[in-house]
């Protein structure tokens, strides 16, 4: 996918210039790619025992694969938004393992990969207490690259080989080797990449990570656009609410033409002991919290999902309301673990 020259010598080295074009060009067969590590360029530290991170890519993409493995198991609830979801792979309630690729629903073959490791592990033992699950999603990183090389299950094999517990790569690494934000337009898109937090309050854990592929910018805290929607004649970034503003005002025909291929897909870890209702609940409450971090985000041009797991290790203690019913504990955990998705999303560009 050619891109046009002249890229300005003051834009940052994460500046994508020019549109995609869209093959035909190599794909997996034609280059014969090899699994190696992803490290990133930084690593969040965090100790939630019984909870393993390992990343693997392709280089010649560069696209790749994130695995969260919890060992002994994780309830789980799915949310889903947007007008153009991801395809998703597996399980829907309970999981091993969550593999996260790029190859858009190519990269769906990279959760065999991980499944079949597991089955390895345990000895090829297929009773029904042995089997493992595998849940799965994938963003649309193509319009990065110049190539069709996808995640595939000897790279999801790969990356649950390098799963490790206590750190966990962040940046243009694993599932976000070619993840890209801003596409306002295509010439004012970033790379952006996978970003991960890890927060403990006593025996509460929660480990939250995302691989960011929006419409939308990341935006720090105070309102700083810290990637995407880059101006390469100003060398500024804007919200692009801003732009779309100024469109409407002065000449709505002359909307941005604010480009596809976005899913963002994101998972959040914690010990707490939640029922199947406060579970999806407290995902929601996080998923949609993640506004603040992306703007816009949930899109009908993005596909957004985020897996939510418990170990079930933690009881909190309840708090009868007046009504007789208790005060849902997934609300006050939801607040705390929508900060630490806030400081996973920052993580990614940072």
């Amino acid at each position: 996918m050619s891109r046009t020259p002249d890229t300005p010598a003051a834009a940052p080295e994460h500046f994508l210039t020019g549109a995609p074009v869209f093959g035909p060009c190599r794909g997996n067969e034609d280059v014969r790619p090899e699994p190696r590590p992803s490290t990133g360029d930084r690593t969040v530290r965090y100790d939630f025992p019984g909870v393993e991170v390992g990343t693997a890519e392709y280089s010649e993409g560069p696209t790749g694969v994130t695995v969260v493995h919890v060992p002994a198991g994780a309830r789980m609830s799915i949310d889903a938004r947007g007008g153009a979801i991801g395809l998703t792979y597996g399980a829907d309630s309970f999981a091993h393992a969550v593999c996260l690729a790029g190859g858009s629903l190519y990269g769906l073959g990279a959760a065999p990969g991980v499944a079949n490791e597991l089955l390895t592990r345990v000895g090829n033992d297929v009773n029904w207490d042995q089997l493992k699950c595998v849940a799965g999603a994938i963003i649309y990183d193509f319009s990065a690259r110049d190539n069709a090389v996808t995640p595939d299950a000897a790279l999801g094999r790969a990356a649950m080989r390098a799963a490790r517990h206590g750190e966990f790569p962040v940046g243009r690494c694993g599932a976000g080797a070619s993840a890209s934000v801003g596409k306002v337009e295509y010439a004012r898109t970033e790379f952006a990449g996978q970003g991960a937090a890890f927060r403990q309050i006593g025996d509460i854990r929660i480990l939250a990570a995302t691989v960011i592929n929006a419409v939308g910018v990341i935006v720090d805290r105070d309102g700083t656009v810290l990637r995407g929607n880059y101006d390469a004649a100003t060398g500024t970034r804007t919200l692009p609410q801003l732009d779309y503003a100024e469109a409407f005002e002065k000449n709505p025909g002359a909307v941005p033409a604010t480009a596809p291929g976005n899913t963002t897909i994101s998972v959040v870890v914690t010990n707490v002991r939640l029922d199947d209702r406060e579970l999806a609940y407290f995902g929601r409450q996080v998923h949609g919290s993640m506004h603040r971090g992306i703007q816009p985000f949930h899109t009908n041009l993005d596909g957004d999902t985020l897996f939510t797991l418990t170990t079930d290790e933690v009881d909190l203690p309840r708090n009868p309301m007046r009504t007789g019913q208790d005060t849902m504990t997934s609300v006050a955990l939801g607040a705390v673990a929508s900060e630490v998705m806030w400081d996973a999303i920052l993580s990614s560009v940072r």
